[in-house]
């Protein structure tokens, strides 16, 4: 508007202009100032309120306590550590008050600030704020904050009772940072008081003690029994699983809910419909079950609230399979058990636990869980298995099964791991060891030999006891000539690992000099 060439009328104009809209800013200003002031002391009427009605709360904890010390000795004592918490930090704003105000002089007539000249930042910005941080005053404000929480929520530990006062703490005196209008991240001080009018920052100030008084009177009203707390309390209730049913196949999948449940003694419903009958704030079922197949157990209770009935509906599933009349007896490995050794079974009766579930046979030992056996047989060539299932009614379901016994097979001779006919060096077979192998059988057994026969052609047979070749063997073996086979027979042997049994001689082995 002063640019270009103009006449000194209107520049005079201009000019005039300029400083009616400076003058519009100024009052404005003012206004706002004001309005803060005025702020203020609501917050300030209204901490005076909630300080003398938390000395009547305090009070009446303390009254509680003298009469009922069981109940309320405890709560007294929480009472009296939060009281100290918060006085601590009251009087440190309070403090802050007085350090940011103590440059402006009050109005002697009504004791007022004087909100209009209050609209410097000066005395927060030299003294709580150093560079991009916190001055040592500054960080000595965060760390006053901290405390009152930390020592807060230390009173009260991990009782669920309180956690919606404890969350309530965190969240009203929240120190993270904050975003301004333009995305740009400050830190909490330099958001909320950095660059602003002082009466501004002391409004802020009563309004932070505001809710140190709001949450002190949280606190004692917890403490004295008010619905917050008791409703937060777990102690009424009982973590359940629903399933949809009861019965599930093998291979399906499982589907149901984990949920909190609670009941009640002294909640008695107005009403109830469905099977069984109210038991200590509970519907206690009692039916028989019906034809197989999918079932379906549903009603309504029914509660009054202000005045009206409140129906609360309720359905549930179970599957009926048909009672057990068979047992299910399986051998692990094979179809008959074998003499000497223990072989593996499970046992089992369907629908039934394997608690309630007993076997019997000559030579059967239970293992472990899970219906698993071992079964040793004795003499004979049948072993009989009785199995009783108890059932859930007191009945029992009983059967049983028939296993032959077969005795272990004879294994084979070998040299060097290797059956049948074999060739090779003299010297090899003067250094090799003769084994005994049992081939394609469903048990591992490792045999050991103790005695063989050893015949060379055109020799008489040698006798060794052990499973190596001795000094005779050698003699007769430096005889012998390319394309001779040498036999070794009647392989005794005995099984290494504790099985009691005689086995059979293993099938001989030729040995071919090359």
């Amino acid at each position: 508007m002063a640019g270009g060439k103009l006449t000194p009328r209107q520049k005079m104009i201009n000019l005039m202009y300029l400083v009616f809209i400076a003058m519009l800013a100024l009052n404005m200003s003012k206004e706002v100032l004001t309005a803060f002031g005025l702020m203020n002391e609501k917050f300030e009427g209204v901490n005076k309120f909630s300080e003398e009605y938390n000395k009547s709360l305090f009070g009446t904890l303390e009254q509680k306590a003298e009469d009922d010390p069981t109940r309320f000795k405890a709560p007294l004592e929480k009472a009296n550590q939060v009281a100290a918490i918060s006085k601590k930090l009251y009087v440190f704003l309070a403090n802050l008050k007085n350090d940011v105000s103590k440059e402006f002089e009050k109005n002697e007539k009504t004791g007022k600030l004087p909100y209009e000249a209050m609209d410097k930042s000066g005395y927060i910005d030299e003294n709580w704020f150093k560079g991009d941080g916190y001055s040592p005053k500054g960080q000595e404000i965060i760390t006053a904050i901290e405390t009152y929480k930390k020592d807060l929520i230390a009173v009260f530990g991990n009782d669920v009772k309180y956690q919606p006062i404890i969350n309530n703490v965190k969240s009203k005196f929240n120190l993270d940072n904050i975003k301004d209008s333009d995305g740009v991240s400050k830190k909490y001080l330099n958001y909320h008081f950095e660059g602003f009018p002082a009466v501004a920052s002391i409004a802020k100030l009563t309004s932070m003690e505001n809710d140190v008084h709001s949450t002190e009177q949280d606190i004692y009203n917890a403490l004295i029994g008010n619905t917050i707390a008791q409703a937060a309390s777990l102690k009424n209730f009982q973590a359940m699983v629903v399933l949809d049913k009861n019965v599930f196949f093998e291979g399906e999948t499982v589907k149901g809910r984990v949920v909190l449940g609670k009941y009640d003694a002294n909640t008695v419903p107005t009403s109830f419909s469905g099977p069984g009958k109210i038991e200590n704030g509970q519907a206690i079922i009692s039916m028989t079950a019906g034809g197989v197949g999918e079932k379906t157990i549903n009603g309504t209770f029914s509660f009054m609230e202000d005045g009206k009935p409140v129906p609360l509906k309720f359905e549930g599933k179970y599957v009926v399979v048909p009672r057990p009349n068979s047992a299910n007896i399986s051998a692990d490995k094979m179809n008959v058990v074998y003499r000497g050794l223990d072989n593996p079974m499970t046992i089992s009766f369907a629908g039934i636990p394997d608690s309630d579930v007993s076997a019997s046979a000559t030579g059967l030992t239970k293992t472990g869980k899970g219906g698993k056996y071992n079964l040793n047989p004795g003499s004979g060539t049948e072993v009989i298995v009785s199995v009783t299932g108890k059932m859930a009614d007191g009945k029992s379901a009983v059967d049983k099964k028939v296993f032959r016994i077969k005795n272990i097979p004879a294994p084979a001779g070998a040299i060097g791991k290797q059956v049948g006919v074999l060739k090779g060096a003299k010297s090899r077979l003067e250094v090799s060891q003769v084994t005994a192998e049992l081939q394609d059988f469903l048990y591992d057994l490792n045999f050991q030999v103790t005695r063989f026969t050893f015949k060379v052609p055109g020799q008489p047979a040698i006798i060794v006891n052990g499973d190596r070749v001795n000094s005779q063997c050698k003699a007769a073996l430096a005889r012998a000539t390319r394309g001779d086979q040498v036999t070794i027979s009647e392989i005794k042997t005995k099984i290494v690992g504790g099985a009691n049994v005689i086995t059979k001689d293993a099938a001989p082995v030729v040995y071919e000099i090359q």
